[in-house]
């Protein structure tokens, strides 16, 4: 594997941010959302939540949708900040850590995600260590822009495509095996990140 992988292709949640699901149900929950626990899944979501992250409703339709389930009022951005409590952070080494690798391999993220936390934490955890989001990636496939998320074959034919990327060059680094397996079927090597595991430990193991 070592001479063929050109380019390293990760996930977000739960390889490069630190996500926990049971704090965004929580907090939807405080607000007076009903089922929210349904609707919010740690790798899939329903209903709103799975429509804002095909792109198949905007961030004001998602929030119109959220307040049919919450008997009182609430403002756009106390629900954006409910919708952020998934978000833990990204740990420094982490981003170090891809600063390092594009110095040996094309660094891509490829991700289930939506605009409200892209626009709002997403990227303001990225610039923990001072710089921006899109300078730790040669490019970046994001569902909602894509309109299609994993484990769907349209998410990895996208990426294919606008990422002008070989498969069998790249290694898709997710911490769902369902998402792997779908990727493995157009010839990505794949890495399951799982819970407590560093990606850059696979790295080291695997591909140096």
């Amino acid at each position: 594997m070592k001479n063929k992988i050109k380019n390293l292709l990760f996930d977000l949640g739960g390889v490069i941010m630190d996500i926990k699901r049971e704090n965004c149900v929580a907090a939807f929950e405080a607000m007076g959302m009903s089922g929210a626990n349904e609707l919010l899944g740690e790798y899939s979501q329903k209903g709103a939540f799975l429509e804002l992250e095909e792109g198949r409703i905007t961030p004001a339709e998602f929030r119109a949708e959220i307040r049919r389930h919450i008997s009182g009022i609430v403002d756009d951005c106390d629900i954006d900040a409910a919708f952020c409590k998934f978000l833990l952070g990204i740990p420094p080494h982490r981003l170090n850590a891809l600063d390092e690798l594009r110095k040996k391999y094309k660094i891509y993220l490829l991700s289930n995600t939506n605009p409200i936390m892209i626009e709002s934490d997403i990227k303001r955890h990225f610039r923990v260590c001072g710089k921006e989001m899109a300078d730790y990636f040669d490019g970046m496939v994001l569902s909602y822009k894509a309109k299609a998320i994993k484990p769907d074959p349209a998410i990895f034919e996208y990426a294919i495509k606008h990422l002008c990327i070989e498969p069998g060059e790249t290694v898709f680094f997710d911490d769902s095996r369902k998402n792997l397996d779908a990727s493995e079927a157009f010839g990505f090597k794949t890495a399951l990140v799982e819970p407590g595991m560093e990606f850059m430990d696979i790295i080291m193991e695997k591909l140096y």
